[in-house]
């Protein structure tokens, strides 16, 4: 069995070999039980989380995550997220590695933005921004980067520290001050925040972009507002949005937006079940909370560009 660092899952992980595999896999599918959820209580009541994510695919691999989420954590200097995956043999279980998960949740998670975007953004998008200046935010940046010729790249962030660090880190990035400014300068907008109240206004969409939201992951959270989801074509990464997303459960709780009006999820996207962008001037919207046949596959490939 081996084992993998967070550094060897960075080394193996490289963006565009990710968005691929997650294309193929979602087209492919998995088995994947409804995740188990654990508060650990604090003294809010919601101190953190305990998660165990299993999948698995017939003949190949099957495997579980166990993260925890602490969202007061980055205030701590440590990761919100954080987790090991356990990767086994589909046919037979036998163990094949332990691996860091927190550097496989992040980069998965911005590849399974980016391969929305690939289908939703414009082919023609030159300018993206960021919201948000967290540890997802240069891995989504890396991801969108990935999938289409981006000449600008906007970060927004209301921490002007961590925004400037982003910037020394992540080569090309330009700041934004003002984040309406940003909005209508951007093709594509990728939220990547922990924020409980809208972050970008719908009446701020113009035709043609591209919303990506994938910060919000608890029903009490979320990143645009109701006109946000009603001025666009809304898709997600799968049906667990529908449960955990609060920007999908708060709109479809209040009757503004209904079950049919989700135009599709990564694999029907994938296996070209349902259309992409249909019209240079569609505001498109896409929501993730995350999947473990993404852990899965983003494992999977770490595991076999490892030298296993």
């Amino acid at each position: 069995m081996r084992l993998l660092t967070a550094e060897d899952v960075a080394r193996t992980l490289e963006p565009r070999a990710l968005v691929d595999a997650l294309r193929e896999g979602f087209k492919a599918g998995a088995t994947v039980p409804l995740r188990h959820h654990h508060p650990l209580p604090g003294e809010d009541n919601a101190k953190g989380m305990l998660l165990l994510m299993p999948a698995w695919r017939e003949g190949a691999y099957l495997g579980v995550k166990i993260a925890t989420v602490f969202t007061e954590n980055p205030k701590r200097g440590l990761s919100s997220v954080m987790g090991v995956y356990y990767l086994c043999d589909g046919d037979t279980g036998t163990p094949l590695a332990v691996m860091d998960a927190t550097e496989l949740t992040r980069r998965r998670t911005a590849a399974a933005s980016a391969l929305g975007a690939d289908y939703l953004a414009r082919p023609d998008a030159r300018t993206l921004l960021v919201v948000g200046t967290g540890a997802l935010a240069p891995h989504f940046i890396a991801a969108h980067r990935a999938v289409r010729d981006y000449e600008r790249v906007l970060v927004y962030g209301r921490n002007r520290e961590t925004a400037d660090e982003l910037r020394k880190e992540v080569h090309g990035v330009e700041l934004v001050e003002d984040l309406r400014a940003g909005v209508d300068a951007a093709d594509v907008i990728s939220c990547v925040t922990t924020s409980h109240d809208p972050v970008v206004p719908g009446a701020w969409l113009k035709p043609g972009q591209h919303l990506d939201m994938a910060g919000g992951f608890t029903p009490r959270m979320r990143e645009t507002d109701d006109d946000g989801v009603t001025r666009a074509s809304v898709f997600i990464d799968s049906d667990g949005a529908l449960k955990e997303a609060g920007d999908i459960v708060q709109p479809m709780t209040a009757g503004v937006l209904k079950p049919d009006d989700i135009k599709g999820d990564l694999f029907q996207l994938t296996r070209g079940e349902r259309p992409g962008r249909r019209s240079a001037d569609e505001i498109t919207l896409f929501k993730s909370v995350g999947n473990a046949i993404e852990d899965l596959i983003g494992a999977a490939l770490a595991y076999e560009s490892s030298g296993a």
